[in-house]
């Protein structure tokens, strides 16, 4: 009996303790099971390896909680953006001007994007003109300025020859176009090159770009135009102030054209713009709407000059282009009457 009764409690401490363990192994076999359906991000949390990525975006999210109204903030910087724009531009005739300056100088860039492809088909070929120039002729249009060519038959039909234009802005790029004729492409500054988009589209459509700063070279490249003009039939147009003149007259001319057309004993054509002073003024910080003349001269004939003669054909076109420059200036309808008439340079503000 007493056996019996030592027995019994024995048996229900062994039950109880089967039980206990089977309890254990059923909470650890959830736990692995849960932890095998988590993702491994959140695993990584409780883990003692952590994602580098995951740590990233933890800092990133904390700090955009550290400025939780920095986006209602931008978006009342944006509205008051657009209000003060055009409060700006219907206000202010400075604003204005730089505004049209800046999309003029932008429209410019974005469409030399837009004909890189279309001139690379070619590669660098003075062909490429005609499609810049296809390009570039609306912005007149834009900017309410009508360009008014006289004396286009002047131009020697099938021969090449060198162009001599006065130099005042950015917006001479207006009256090139209009007037440009066929194969033709512009001496520039070398640093035009760089100018981005334009100066890869410049480049394509066989702009001639010379480094002013080093004499040297500057000649040489002119040799070797003067003979591309005899060999492949090309004309050039060239600035012969070398820089623009806001003042409303010509600066002396640098002889580097006219040296080109003798070497290669080709005309010159002279090109005049009358003055921009009816709608544009740098330093009043003016830009409207108006009207340019642009007046082609008879080709003046290089055939037996020599170096000797470049200085007195330089001043001699000159003379010409500057008195047409004041004539078509003050006629009432190339750039309105901003020019004295003395014997002397212009004084007119520009």
């Amino acid at each position: 009996m007493g056996k019996g009764r030592n027995t019994a409690p024995r048996d229900t401490q062994a039950v109880c303790a089967e039980r206990e363990l089977e309890e254990k192994k059923d909470a650890a076999g959830a736990r692995e099971g849960q932890r095998r359906r988590q993702s491994p991000a959140e695993r990584s949390r409780g883990g003692a390896t952590k994602s580098p990525l995951v740590d990233a975006a933890k800092r990133c999210v904390a700090r955009m909680e550290l400025w939780p109204g920095i986006w209602p903030v931008l978006l009342l910087l944006f509205l008051l953006l657009l209000f003060l724009l055009p409060t700006l531009w219907f206000c202010s005739p400075s604003a204005k001007y730089f505004f049209k300056m800046a999309f003029y100088n932008g429209w410019i860039l974005f469409l030399a994007v837009l004909a890189i492809p279309v001139c690379a088909v070619r590669g660098r070929n003075v062909e490429n003109m005609k499609i810049l120039r296809l390009m570039l002729l609306h912005i007149k249009y834009l900017y309410g300025i009508r360009v008014e060519v006289r004396g286009a038959h002047h131009f020697p039909p099938s021969q090449p020859y060198v162009v001599v234009s006065n130099h005042q802005s950015s917006l001479d790029l207006l009256g090139m176009m209009e007037v440009l004729p066929g194969r033709c492409v512009p001496i520039a500054k070398r640093e035009l090159l760089w100018a981005g988009s334009a100066g890869l589209a410049c480049w394509l459509a066989g702009v001639i770009f010379i480094d002013r700063k080093r004499t040297g070279d500057a000649i040489s490249v002119m040799s070797e135009v003067a003979q591309t003009l005899l060999t492949q039939d090309v004309r050039v147009w060239v600035f012969p102030e070398g820089t623009r003149n806001h003042n409303g007259s010509m600066l002396p001319f640098k002889r580097g054209a006219f040296h080109l057309a003798v070497q290669a004993q080709v005309p010159i054509v002279p090109i005049v713009m009358s003055s921009y002073q009816d709608f544009y003024c740098k330093k009043e910080r003016r830009f409207t709407s108006g009207r340019c003349q642009v007046r082609v001269l008879p080709p003046v004939p290089t055939e037996g000059l020599t170096p000797d003669d470049v200085p007195a054909l330089a001043d001699r076109v000159r003379h010409s282009m500057l008195t047409v420059f004041r004539e078509i200036s003050t006629d009432g309808r190339g750039g309105g009457d901003c020019l004295k008439k003395p014997g002397g340079v212009g004084d007119a503000r520009l």
